[in-house]
């Protein structure tokens, strides 16, 4: 009678721990790898960075079509970019530009 409760204190407090021990596991391996891990963490970590990137890069390029369209602005327009302008849309070369044919091989 001694025994069998004995038997049955230490069977009940190794489930116990076991079942303790899966869920300290599950826990563990969800923080892991789960929806909002630590690998989940670091992909939009890289995320993050890779688009500070590139809208420091966007930022620049829309800068440098702000400066040309400010060029080109009715009130004060500057002669040679609206001479670039004109000979890009028109296909026109000036008396004094040298012209390079190039073709293909």
């Amino acid at each position: 009678m001694v025994a069998r409760k004995r038997l049955k204190s230490v069977t009940t407090a190794i489930i116990l721990y076991a079942l303790a021990a899966l869920m300290i596991g599950y826990f563990g391996v969800n923080a892991f790898t789960g929806n909002r891990g630590l690998k989940a963490r670091h992909a939009l970590d890289l995320q993050t960075e890779e688009l500070t990137t590139e809208i420091v890069r966007l930022k620049a390029e829309r800068a440098q079509w702000q400066r040309r369209v400010a060029l080109l602005r009715s009130d004060r327009i500057d002669p040679d970019m609206l001479d670039e302008r004109a000979r890009a849309l028109l296909d026109y070369a000036g008396p004094r530009d040298i012209i390079l044919a190039v073709t293909p091989r």
